[in-house]
């Protein structure tokens, strides 16, 4: 008896079926070899639901910022001065500034580098 036909020997003999051992070699080739294998379909579902969470904010986003044009076009000089020294700090010359930071704008900040 032969060296390899001693280690087929020891095989359990459902691993020894022409059967099974295509089907292995198959399911091994849709594992890791294919076009569309298994790692690169996780991968690719993991960068779709993030982009659909990107969207998600996006659109909110975009919606706040229709909101805010919309009351600074339909708005008065009072309402113009409080954006600009909201959103761009500014300030007269008279005056101190202090800028108090949130947490969610800690957040947001730290997203944007």
């Amino acid at each position: 008896m032969s060296l390899r036909d001693r280690y087929i020997e020891r095989l359990p003999t459902w691993l020894r079926n022409r059967y099974v051992i295509t089907f292995l070699l198959f399911a091994a080739w849709l594992l890791f070899f294919d076009a569309n294998n298994l790692i690169d379909r996780i991968r690719d579902i993991r960068t779709y639901n993030e982009m659909e969470r990107d969207r998600e904010y996006y659109t909110n986003r975009i919606e706040q910022e229709r909101r805010m044009l919309m009351e600074l076009e339909g708005g008065d000089d009072h309402d113009l001065e409080k954006f600009a020294r909201e959103q761009y700090r500014m300030k007269r010359p008279d005056e101190d500034l202090f800028i108090v930071v949130t947490p969610e704008e800690k957040r947001r900040i730290e997203r944007l580098r």
